[in-house]
Formats: structure tokens, sequence, C-alpha cells
């Protein structure tokens, strides 16, 4: 099967103003990811299990912490969005499970109480939804390539 012949599968390419919009957007959230991607590099087997065993097989927790790291520069670069996102997606509503599973409310009461909540999570799945359906928009690396 041909490349040519999957890209049927993209997204449609947006004009150069929502371009701009989406490219500001993937780069704040490709930032963050890449921030919170790079400390579970340093131990990918075991990055869960800083205050407890988690309970994850360490091949699960090496791909979440690939998926946030490389999803993040793909995403910065807009390279594979849609599968990069699908990857994101699958790790937020996995992290946002465990969130929920183990009792942690949606957000703090006040802003500066101590504590973890799954809005992060939330937002974060639900940035990766949005750009699988709308794509990285024309300023990016699959324009280039496919559009």
């Amino acid at each position: 099967m041909e490349l040519s012949s999957l890209t049927y599968l993209l997204p449609p390419f947006h004009g150069v103003l929502e371009s701009w919009a989406l490219l500001s957007l993937r780069v704040i959230w490709g930032i963050v990811l890449v921030a919170y991607g790079l400390p579970m590099l340093k131990n990918p087997f075991h990055w869960m299990d800083m205050a407890e065993p988690s309970g994850f097989p360490g091949i699960l927790q090496a791909l979440g912490a690939l998926s946030v790291f490389g999803g993040g520069l793909a995403i910065i670069s807009g390279f594979l969005t849609p599968l990069a996102s699908l990857g994101l997606a699958f790790s937020m509503g996995v992290a946002l499970v465990i969130h929920i599973a183990n009792g942690k409310p949606f957000m703090k009461e006040k802003p500066d109480d101590p504590g973890v909540t799954y809005e992060a999570s939330l937002v974060y799945l639900a940035i990766a939804i949005m750009f699988i359906f709308v794509g990285p928009g024309r300023l990016s690396l699959d324009y280039l390539l496919f559009g």
C-alpha cells in the first residue's frame, strides 16, 4: 500500500490563521509534555514507583514515558500529529483513570491547597482528542510531507 493512499486518513489542513492558533497550542502543550516526560525517561521502567510500588509493569511505564516525551516532540514539530495524539490520548486516559480510582478530586478548593487533582489529565486528554480530529495545521511537518 502506498503512503499517498493513506493520506486520506489525515484531517484536512486548515487556513493560515487557524494554523497559527494550532501552532501556538502545539508549541506550548508540546513543551509541557517534554518537561513532564524528561524526568520519566531518567527512570523509564520505574518512574511511577517513586513513593510506593504502583503495580504497573515496567514496560508499560516505559511506553508511557516514551509516549509523553516523544509525543511532545512530535506535537511541537507537527510530525505524525494524529498518531502522536492517539498515543498521548491513551496515556492521558490512563492517568485520568488512575487519579479517579485513587479518589483524587477534579480541582482543589483553593489554588494553593496541597495535593493532586485530575483536571490537568482531563484537559490534556481533551487537547489530544482535538489534535486527532483537527490535525496540526499548515505550519507543521505533516503539511510539508503530506499536504
